[in-house]
């Protein structure tokens, strides 16, 4: 009987944040919050229209040919745009299994909307895929 009730005491918690974040409900009740920079709050009013992603290939070829180039070593390559964030991703697409051929495998920087043009400047292509 104690687990059961247990268990109905903690989906009650649960709940009062599952239509909404716990941040905003507290902001409804008046609580007050830690202080937190913008930059790394994670429930900053920014929209996701705001950024895009954008890549390159990484040089890597099919039996281990070519030369990948890192992730943080391309990002030098965007020079003064800033960078959110970076992984190595693959495009997902078909491609012809030949030794040297591409293996899509891409670079993928996370960077403002307002960058992108410079960015397609640069060499870099907007993702598309996911």
């Amino acid at each position: 009987m104690m687990k059961l009730a247990i268990l109905f005491i903690s989906i009650a918690f649960a709940a009062g944040c599952a239509n909404t974040n716990c941040r905003t409900l507290a902001e409804q009740k008046g609580e007050p919050l830690p202080p937190v920079k913008k930059e790394l709050d994670p429930m900053a009013k920014t929209s996701a229209a705001d950024r895009v992603f954008v890549h390159k290939a990484d040089g890597s070829l099919q039996c281990n040919q070519g030369k990948p180039i890192s992730p943080a070593d391309m990002k030098k390559d965007l020079a003064e745009i800033p960078v959110y964030s970076s992984s190595k991703r693959n495009d997902g697409q078909m491609r012809i299994q030949v030794c040297g051929a591409p293996t899509g495998n891409s670079n993928v920087y996370e960077i403002d909307r307002s960058n992108l043009e410079a960015a397609i400047k640069l060499g870099f292509e907007e993702w598309t895929f996911n």
